[in-house]
This record gives C-alpha cells, structure tokens and sequence, in this order.
C-alpha cells in the first residue's frame, strides 16, 4: 500500500515542484507558461495531500481515539498546516505558499514507511516460510489403492505415502519403509534423521531418499509446524519492557514536539518574520521531531531475534522470558532427559580375555531378547556402536538374576552381583576393582558369564548428553552459576555433577521439593532459570523467573515454558543467553539513537541558527527523519549477522 502510494505520490510532486515557486531561484529554470499553469501546483498539491496523506491522517485520527498522540499526529498537524497555508494564500492571503514543500513531504514520508515496513514483513517473513514447508497434496491410501487428496482433507489414522524428496504432510508415525529425514528447518538439526518403522515425522519436513508410509496422528493446527507457527507469531506480537519504554519515549517526544513547534511559530512571529516563515519552521519542527524511528526501535529488534530463534531451535513462548534470559544468575537443570537422555547405555567397560567390543556384542546377543530397561540400553549400545551383534538361542530369563541363552555355540549369562552370588563366581582382581569403581560413580553393574568364568563388567547409566559438558562450560563461561536437581541418589547426582562440573547438585529431589529448592535459590536475591522436560518439572519450570522446556519432553513441560528448546540440545540455553543479550544491546542502541538525534535536530529545525543560514526545510526535515528511521532498521537487521 506504502509502495503503490509513493509512486502515484512521486508523479504527482513533479509537476508541482516544477510549476512552482523553488526550482526557479535554486537552479534557475523557468518552467512553461500557459493558461491555468498558476494552478498546477495547488491541484497536484492537493491530490498529493488527499491521495497520500490520508493514510497519515487517518492514523493520527486513531491515535486521538486512543487519547496516544505520536508520530502519525505529528505528521498529519505538519501536511495540515501546510495545506491549509498554502490554500489560503492561493486563496488571496499574503504569503509564499508551500505546495512543493507538502507534495516532497508526503512523498518522502510515505517512501520511509515503506521502507519501515518492508524491513518489518521480511523480519516475520519467518511464518511465511514455515507456511510454505507444508505440501498442497498428499498421497492417501486406502487398501490397495491410492489417491492424491488436499492435506486439509487428512484425517487422524489416514495412512499416507511419502515419496523420496517430498515434505511430510502431517505429524505421524512410520508404519512402513525407511529413510532419512531433512528436519532442519523445524529443530534445527543438520544432520538428517533416520526413520525406521515406529519412528515419529514432522509436519513439515523433507523425506530422503526412501519411501516412507506413514499413519497420521496429528493434522492442521495440531502438527508440530502450526505450534511453532503459533508460538513465533505470538512471541513477534508480544510486548517488551524496552518496548514499552519506547512507547513513553515516543508520548514525551510528541508532547515536546507540540510545545516545541508552537513556541517556534509564536516566537517567529514575535520576532516579525513572515507568517509563511513561521509555518515552515513549525512543519519543520513537527516533520524533524516525529518519534517514527522510536516506534520502529523495538518491535523490529523483536521480530528479528524471535525470527533468529525460530531458526536456531529456540522457541520464544513468552517475550519476556527471553529479555530477561540477559539477566540470568544461575541456571537449574533437571537431569534425567535434560543433561541426561533419559535412556540407558552401557557407559564403562572392563573386559577380562575377550576385547571390549566383542563383551558388548556378546552381552547384547544374550539381551536381545530381554524387555528389561537396562537390556535395552545394553542392545542399544551395541547398535550405536555399529557391533554385529551375533543370534541367541534358547533365551531364559533367571528371576531376580539375570539371563542366559547359547551365542555361537557358547552358554553366556549376563546379569548382576545376585548372578555371581548364585553360580559361586568370584571375579578376577582387575575386574573387581573396576566393579567397585563403576558402584562409586552411581552406576549400574551387570556381568557377562561364560559358565563360571567372568568375561566382562559392563557400567549402565542414564548416559549424560555429549552436549551437557559444552552446555555447563559454556555457561560458567558467561559467569553464570549451574545447579542439578534429581530424583536420583546422592550417588548418582555427584557422579554427574561432577563429571559435568556442576557448581550445586540437589538429588533425592520430589516434584514438590523442586519448587521449594527454586524458591530457595530465588531467595537469595539472583534471578533462576529452570529447565526440565518432564511432567514433574512444571511446577518449578512456572516458580522460575525464567522456564525453559525441553523441546522433546511433555506438552505440560513445554506449555509452562517461556523458552521451548525443539532440539533438546542443553547447549541452547547459552545460546539464548546470548541472543538476549544481543538483542537488548540492539535495543539500547535504536532507542538512544531514535531519541539522541532529536536533541539537535529539533532545534536546527526551529531556526536557532538562522542567523548564521543554516534552516532546515521541510523536505529536508522529513528526508532527515526517513533516514534515522532507516538507521533504525539497518541496525537492528546486523542482528542476522550474530552467530
């Protein structure tokens, strides 16, 4: 609308500026005569003022309805003046009209907006993008045959076959096929995923190579891509304290602006200089002085971060939250699934006659079979490690000890110290004292058998995140403090605590205890993050100043957080730290210049040096409030430069 109407805007100025009274004294160019000439300016002047300013005036309307005068009343008083000036002295009225001066000022008026909201559309051109993710189509199956339907036509429970390339149409689960999945533009993540049967898909996201059926659970505004979609368009609509501080900024500067352009007119005319002097330097007043630059400060330094967050895995749920991320003490993590993976995984090994590998591979052989939580994690472990793990047979469970079954010719039993109390095995020297040293440090010991001879003492755990040693490190490294809470034993939490190098560890912690060991840490006077993935951590997420959810974790986790981290990488939290920081120094930065240039603009446009030749015109006043305001912008776009 700002683009159409500088245009038509611009066209129309020309003629007025040059049937009018400037261009002859300044470049010394005398436009055609003819009959009517006289009235070019004033008709074009007028539409310019009709046509283009409307926009303005209607603005200013709306901020007197709201009793918040500002920048489009400023504007609307300054081509208001001007026109009702210049009409008058059409009309018969002693005085030089400013027809020129309100067409060049309207034009370059609407050319700033116009830049200011382009600036502002590309900054939350975010949403835009992620609308695009989503397919138009999508492949149905039904029985043997398929048919190409709208994704809004899809249903929870539809079965839907995702070609190699295509986007994933709607949140699902893999029943069928296998491939790697491009889930970078929702989570962040580079490295594509790989999708097994039973693997979960985003909405959103770029299949591989391989064909993929996949039975939809989630449609529409229930998909993960409309939650992020949701949550970026209410973190880049939601206020700031900088942003309301702006606000007051801009209601003192229009009220100054007022006084400042009356006392300019009443003080020109005392001064006897001619009343179309006086009307220039208060449009120049009023022009120079509009609090445009101050209105474009903040949200423009919002939408960029929010959108910089989006892009980065960091989800801004409440704005706050991420402006006061700068302020942060100290950071409290819950452990299992946030510094941990909440997942079992062989973590030590000692091996006795046999290598490290082939123990692993052995002892997940025999496990294989097994549901049991740690056999997971021993069967797991394996496969992460790319182990060919060889065929069991006659798998047998022994309650309460562990279990048995025949590996290549080979009877091998894995289990714990109930095992080796059971069959009479003592370990060898080395293996106990590795024994011994895997209990020390909270972990769980099984052992590998053959017969009664120990191959092997394997140490289970939650395995921490390769990312949380980063994450702490990274965090002390901006001088904030780390704390663990954990419904693990003291055991347990020292061992990770210190690994991690924890400052403070909390373990046999309750989901109640946690919101009284934050209010605690509150109490001393700093301001606590919590973050946590679980239904327990609620509560805490919510007492903390800030919360910050796993992005992995429940929905009851992530809707109590002010931050969602969708890649579950503990590391984002100093990233967001940074982003803060980042920002608000943008912020300060925008609002001291937006607010600063007007301590010598307003009195140049006034006249105070006229003595000495130096006015502001009213075009040149408006060119020099486009440029702080394009200022503004361009600052507050180097955000993207930010790592």
């Amino acid at each position: 609308m700002f683009r159409r109407k500088f245009w038509v805007s611009l066209a129309l100025t020309i003629p007025t500026v040059v049937w009018g009274h400037m261009l002859a004294p300044l470049l010394g160019i005398q436009a055609p005569g003819f009959p009517g000439s006289r009235w070019i300016a004033p008709v074009f002047g007028t539409a310019v003022f009709l046509y283009g300013g409307r926009v303005f005036l209607e603005g200013a309307w709306r901020e007197w309805k709201r009793r918040l005068p500002g920048m489009m009343t400023l504007i609307s008083l300054a081509i208001g003046v001007a026109f009702v000036f210049s009409l008058a002295v059409t009309l018969g009225y002693r005085g030089m009209p400013l027809w020129e001066e309100l067409a060049t000022l309207v034009t370059i008026m609407l050319l700033g907006h116009w830049i200011e909201m382009k600036s502002i559309a590309h900054a939350r051109g975010a949403l835009g993008e992620l609308a695009k993710l989503l397919p138009d189509k999508a492949v149905r199956i039904s029985g043997d045959s398929a048919e190409e339907v709208p994704v809004e036509a899809l249903r929870t429970g539809d079965l839907v076959l995702v070609r190699p390339g295509s986007s994933i149409p709607a949140d699902g689960l893999v029943r069928e096929g296998a491939s790697d999945v491009n889930e970078a533009m929702i989570t962040g993540e580079s490295r594509p995923v790989e999708k097994n049967e039973g693997d979960p898909v985003i909405a959103g996201t770029i299949n591989g190579s391989g064909s993929l059926r996949v039975e939809v659970t989630k449609t529409g505004e229930e998909t993960a891509l409309a939650g992020i979609m949701r949550l970026v368009g209410e973190a880049q609509s939601s206020r700031s304290h900088a942003q309301d501080l702006a606000d007051r900024a801009a209601l003192w500067l229009t009220i100054v602006a007022l006084a400042a352009g009356a006392l300019t007119f009443v003080a020109w005319l005392a001064l006897g200089s001619e009343t179309a002097f006086a009307v220039e330097r208060l449009v120049s007043v009023l022009v120079v002085a509009c609090p445009h630059a101050l209105g474009l400060a903040i949200p423009l330094v919002i939408a960029i971060s929010t959108t910089l967050a989006a892009k980065r895995g960091l989800l801004v749920r409440d704005r706050r939250g991420l402006e006061q991320a700068r302020e942060l003490d100290m950071v409290v993590f819950d452990k299992t699934g946030t510094l941990t993976r909440g997942e079992f995984r062989v973590v030590e090994i000692a091996a006795a006659g046999v290598g490290e590998d082939e123990a692993l591979a052995l002892a997940a052989a025999v496990e294989r079979d097994s549901e049991h939580t740690i056999a997971r994690g021993i069967v797991r472990s394996a496969e992460e490690r790319g182990l060919e793990v060889p065929r069991a047979t006659g798998f047998l469970a022994i309650p309460g000890k562990g279990v048995r079954a025949r590996v290549e010719a080979r009877e091998l039993m894995v289990g714990g110290p109930g095992l080796l109390a059971a069959h009479g095995v003592k370990l060898t020297p080395d293996l106990a004292t590795a024994a011994d040293g895997f209990a020390s440090r909270g972990h769980t010991v099984v052992f590998l058998l053959e017969g009664n001879r120990p191959l092997a003492a394997l140490a289970v755990a939650d395995e921490i995140r390769p990312e949380s040693r980063e994450a702490v490190s990274r965090l002390h490294a901006q001088g904030i403090d780390v704390a663990m809470l954990t419904g693990d034993s003291q055991t347990v939490a020292d061992a990770v605590g210190k690994e991690l190098g924890i400052d403070v560890v909390f373990a046999g912690v309750s989901p109640e205890e946690k919101v009284e060991r934050v209010r605690e840490l509150k109490a001393f006077g700093g301001r606590i993050a919590m973050v946590g993935d679980g239904v327990n951590d609620a509560p805490a997420l919510l007492t903390a100043d800030i919360g910050i959810a796993i992005g992995a974790g429940t929905g009851v986790a992530v809707e109590a957080g002010d931050i969602v981290l969708v890649r579950s990488d503990p590391r984002d939290v100093g990233r967001a730290i940074e982003l803060s920081k980042a920002s608000y120094r943008k912020m300060v930065q925008n609002l001291v210049w937006a607010a600063g240039y007007n301590v010598i603009a307003i009195p140049l446009a006034a006249g105070v040096l006229a003595s000495r030749g130096i006015l502001l015109q009213p075009a040149v006043a408006a060119i020099l409030m486009s440029a702080s305001t394009v200022i503004v912008a361009l600052n507050a776009q180097l955000l993207r430069r930010m790592e």
